[in-house]
């Protein structure tokens, strides 16, 4: 690739890093390719996993060695004794320190390794990428953190992360939002903070005992985050360094053919249902909303990501349902009139840019704050609860679509998303740094928070 045809890029070097989920690998395959394609020399650090999909993008791969595999999120594989652990709030503390904490310094020991032959000039990583702070403060080369779910700083104006919690802005509710940072600190976070804290003192890693929730945002040179300012919880104290940058979603290949289906010119109501690719219980969303509208005058379209797809068209053979393991949401949103969904940041963000209502269910794996933030802002409803039942669905569904208040306000959210250009916003901060003008950057010229 010629340096006249690409001139932004140039040859600089960018390493891409991410934590094993496709929640935070996804996203950041759209900004790779279009880097990619401005002449950046463009590589990825993450686990093997994803080999094949890094192939199929043709960007280099460098997997993990050191660090435990952690394959499509799947916690229980990696860490068996997992298992017998029955609290949440154990499992919760247990995931944080093994699963992302004590894996920071086996991530930035292969990073050092691959930097004696791929000395890159700027690591672009997902906000759980835990070996941001070694990279940044030891080897001294700027780091972009995207943020791939809501953000996780801390703040004076809001209870605290991690528990499904919305704000409140009254002075009472200012004080028990106070009280409750306070014990969720203590009966949750306190060890895991501890583990973190012990192990920047010993590679002299400055913290000011910072959160597991702030370090990594504090620590990177700029913090980018997916979304919009009117799909996150007002802060008088967000930090300088954290920019809005709209929906950045996966990578999406040209296809030629779209998908179609008749049907969908054949009913004035359309319900579009997912639970991701990573979960593979159809009982927990799936199944009760096939029983919610099963023989009805509702057209469901539900797609699997491949989980007992077969056995699905079974057992629900009614003309008013499709199933399929994939249907491109581009092609099916325009029809839909509501989405029901586990509360996959991605599919949320996609949902809110074809203005399209949704109902939300979804706990786990940090679901329960996205959820949050659709019955906050009433893009949706957020049924809170990971197994709804067919007449939960059905009743919140019917809700949505009768109080077209749900519906403006997807309408007004989806118009802001589209004066978002996120690829091309990354990629002015990405020139700003990987050229060493920094003006742009502290100026805050781009700033758009």
């Amino acid at each position: 690739m010629s340096h006249e045809l690409n001139p932004a890029g140039s040859g600089i070097k960018i390493l891409f890093a991410s934590f094993p989920a496709h929640g935070h690998f996804n996203p950041l395959t759209g900004l790779a390719v279009h880097l990619k394609a401005q002449g950046y020399d463009v590589r990825w650090y993450t686990s093997k996993s994803y080999a094949v999909k890094l192939k199929r993008l043709d960007i280099p791969h460098f997997p993990f060695k050191r660090t435990i595999e952690i394959t499509d999120g799947d916690v229980d594989a990696a860490f068996p004794e997992r298992k017998k652990i029955s609290s949440p709030l154990a499992k919760l503390r247990f995931d944080i320190i093994n699963a992302f904490i004590l894996r920071g310094p086996e991530m930035f020991a292969d990073i050092q390794e691959l930097y004696t032959t791929f000395k890159f000039d700027l690591l672009v990583a997902d906000c759980a990428f835990t070996a941001i702070p070694f990279v940044k403060d030891i080897m001294g080369i700027p780091v972009i953190s995207i943020g791939v779910l809501p953000l996780t700083e801390t703040s004076k104006d809001l209870p605290p992360g991690g528990m499904g919690l919305t704000p409140s802005y009254t002075p009472i509710g200012r004080l028990r939002q106070a009280l409750l940072r306070k014990i969720a600190y203590w009966l949750i976070f306190r060890k895991p903070n501890k583990v973190l804290h012990q192990l920047l003192d010993s590679y002299n890693i400055g913290h000011n005992k910072e959160s597991i929730f702030d370090i990594i945002v504090r620590k990177s040179t700029l913090l980018l985050q997916s979304g919009t300012p009117g799909f996150e919880y007002s802060r008088s104290d967000i930090s300088k360094h954290v920019r809005f940058i709209g929906p950045l979603l996966p990578h999406a290949p040209a296809i030629n053919r779209q998908w179609f289906d008749e049907r969908l010119n054949k009913y004035e109501r359309i319900v579009l249902v997912t639970q991701g690719t990573v979960e593979k219980d159809v009982q927990k969303l799936l199944v009760p909303t096939l029983e919610a509208f099963k023989h009805s005058k509702t057209l469901v379209i539900c797609t699997t990501g491949g989980s007992q797809t077969a056995a699905l068209k079974l057992q629900y053979p009614y003309s008013n349902i499709i199933i399929e393991d994939f249907i491109p949401f581009g092609d099916v949103m325009p029809y839909a009139d509501a989405y029901i969904t586990n509360g996959g940041y991605g599919g949320v963000m996609l949902g809110i840019q074809n203005r399209l209502p949704m109902v939300v269910a979804g706990v786990h794996e940090g679901k329960n704050e996205i959820c949050a933030r659709v019955g906050y802002f009433k893009v949706g409803i957020n049924l809170k609860t990971e197994r709804p039942t067919p007449k939960q669905i059905r009743h919140a569904v019917n809700e949505i679509i009768c109080n077209t208040t749900y519906l403006k306000n997807a309408e007004q959210l989806g118009a802001e998303f589209e004066q978002y250009n996120p690829v091309d916003l990354c990629a002015s901060y990405v020139a700003a740094l990987t050229k060493a003008n920094n003006t742009i950057i502290n100026t805050g010229a781009f700033m758009n928070n």
